[in-house]
Order: structure tokens, then C-alpha cells, then sequence
């Protein structure tokens, strides 16, 4: 078993911190709550999905029963009118590593949000320039009107290094890079350094055969279904929580538009999730390659959590 191979990673002076990555629907939540509860710790979430407040059944957010069980951090901490950004976010889980260190804790990063993971893991710089709604309309707009691959191109010329980490097709991430470069009249990739780490990390991935991590997220998808998912969204939209904010473009909850629009069926609709989450699945697996010699992967149809809890024990 690996640990993170950074510097200071093997310094006692430096407090853990245990990552839990991987894929939706691969069973984070299920090793997580285990470690926690065998070693003394609380997680802190680093799904961007599970910040917001009254989206539950599709994002698949911990039980109240679970979350009594051990406590979590940055989870129903804003309205789905708002937004929390990655500097946000990055202020936030530090805060709460370092009061579950401060406590005598053990922290667990848990997360399938692969830029919200890295940013603490990493310790990224993140530009701390406010939005712009104004100019976010603008370069909406203008990707609406021109395709989104005429704004990546702006970007490209604006800052090379952004537009070749950033998805043509990832049009949120496209205007914020752009919304930084025009605002600071700087390159977004200039701003986005690292600074040193103040943690022991072990990152541990979770992974399993694609076919049957496909067959999973059929599974919770049919279960989210019978729980509610579309009442749950109807209520959002109800609330004037539109498809337009970040937080309702999200998997589970954009594609029931369509359908609520009468432009699709319900099955449609459905169809349409099922699709979106493994390409879902494929970015993450993107973001946290298993050739990476950072984390140390589990195949969890091989490895049980007791098992990974004994080899995290054994780091630690």
C-alpha cells in the first residue's frame, strides 16, 4: 500500500488526512462511514452536489441516520439560488480539517468532485475574484448564440494553458476561466498556483469494473426514482429554483426539463440521467486516473471496508 508521495507526506509534525475518491454510485459514502466510525473521524464532503439544500434524492446526499452517525461537514450549507465556488469551498474545508484536527480528530476528504478534491489536496492557489453576473450573461449568451466551441476558442487565445485543461463542452468552467482572464486582465491558468501542503495524506480510490459500476448506478437511479426524485425536483422548480442555476443543471435534476416542458416523456427523461451518469462516471475516471501513483485503489467487489479500514490503520 501506497500513500501520497508529496513532500512532508512521511513527516509526523504534518496531521493526517485520509481522501476517499472514485466514481458515483461506487460506494463512498459506505467506506467512508466505516473508516469514520472505526477510527474517530468525520468527513468533510468534497462533492460540489451536496452542498445545496433540498436536493437529497438525486444527489444521493447521507441519511439523516448517517449523518448522525458521523458527523459531516460542507453538506447543506447554501440555497440552490446560490452558488459556492471553488476558492469558497477551498476556505471552507480547511476550516473544518483543521477544527476536526484541533478536536483530536481524524478528517476524511470524501468526494467525487475531482477539482474541489485537488484543490485542498493540492493546495491550489484559486483566484478569489467575485462573479460577475453581467459578464457571465454576456459570455453565456455568447455561447448560446455561437456554440460552445466558439467560446472555448476565445479563451484559447486569451490563455492557452486553461482552455487545454478545460473541456470544449464544460461551458460553466469556460466562463469562469474566461470571467478571471477579462476581470484581472490575466491568464486564469497564472492563477491557479500551488502552495505547500500541511498534511500526511493517503488517498484511497474506489473502483470497479466499468460494466458493473454501470449496473449500480442503474440501480440507485430506479431507487432514487421510487424515493421521490421527481417530486423532489418539481418542488425545487415550484420554489423558483430554475434550471438556469448552476445547482439545477446537475445530474438527476436537468434532464427532467424536457419532460416538465412537454418536450419529452418521463421515460425520456429518465433515459436521459441514466445516460448522463456514466458519461458522468467517464469524467471522473479523468480526474482520478487509476494509473495514478498518488492513490492507492480498491476494487471494492474484491475489497471489503473492513479490509481497506485495516490497511488504513496500518498507514496511519
Amino acid at each position: 500500500m501506497k500513500a501520497s508521495a508529496e513532500p512532508g507526506c512521511g513527516e509526523e509534525v504534518h496531521p493526517p488526512l485520509i481522501v476517499v475518491v472514485g466514481p458515483t454510485a461506487v460506494g463512498k459514502t459506505a467506506v467512508s462511514l466505516r473508516l469514520a466510525s472505526g477510527l474517530g473521524g468525520e468527513v468533510v464532503s468534497a462533492d460540489s452536489r451536496l452542498f445545496y439544500r433540498g436536493m437529497d434524492i438525486g444527489t444521493a446526499k447521507p441519511s439523516p441516520q448517517e449523518r448522525a452517525q458521523v458527523a459531516h461537514h460542507l453538506v447543506d450549507i447554501a440555497d440552490p439560488d446560490q452558488t459556492v465556488g471553488l476558492a469558497e469551498f477551498q476556505e471552507l474545508a480547511y476550516a473544518a480539517i483543521e477544527d476536526i484536527h484541533r478536536r483530536g480528530g481524524l478528517p476524511l476528504l470524501v468526494g467525487g468532485t475531482g477539482q474541489y478534491v485537488r484543490a485542498v489536496v493540492e493546495g491550489w492557489r484559486v483566484p478569489r475574484v467575485a462573479p460577475d453576473p453581467a459578464l457571465r450573461a454576456e459570455l453565456e449568451v455568447q455561447a448560446e448564440r455561437d456554440g460552445p466551441a466558439a467560446l472555448h476558442a476565445r479563451l484559447q487565445q486569451l490563455d492557452p494553458e486553461a482552455a487545454a485543461r478545460i473541456d470544449s463542452r464544460n461551458v460553466r468552467r469556460v466562463v469562469r476561466a474566461l470571467e478571471v482572464c477579462l476581470t484581472t486582465a490575466q491568464p486564469f491558468s497564472m492563477q491557479r498556483t500551488r502552495a505547500s501542503r500541511s498534511y500526511r495524506t493517503l488517498q484511497i480510490g474506489l473502483t470497479m469494473e466499468r460494466a458493473a459500476l454501470y449496473e449500480r448506478a442503474d440501480r440507485r437511479l430506479d431507487a432514487m426514482i421510487a424515493a421521490g426524485l421527481e417530486a423532489e425536483v418539481r418542488s425545487l422548480v415550484a420554489r423558483g429554483y430554475g434550471f438556469h442555476l448552476p445547482a439545477m443543471s446537475g445530474l438527476g435534476y436537468l434532464q427532467f426539463k424536457p419532460y416538465f416542458e412537454g418536450q419529452a416523456t418521463r421515460e425520456e427523461a429518465i433515459a436521459e440521467i441514466r445516460r448522463a451518469t456514466r458519461r458522468f462516471i467517464r469524467h471522473q475516471y479523468n480526474w482520478f486516473r487509476l494509473s495514478d501513483p498518488a492513490i492507492c485503489w480498491f476494487d471494492v467487489l474484491q475489497s471489503t471496508p473492513v479490509e481497506i479500514e485495516a490497511q488504513v490503520r496500518a498507514w496511519l
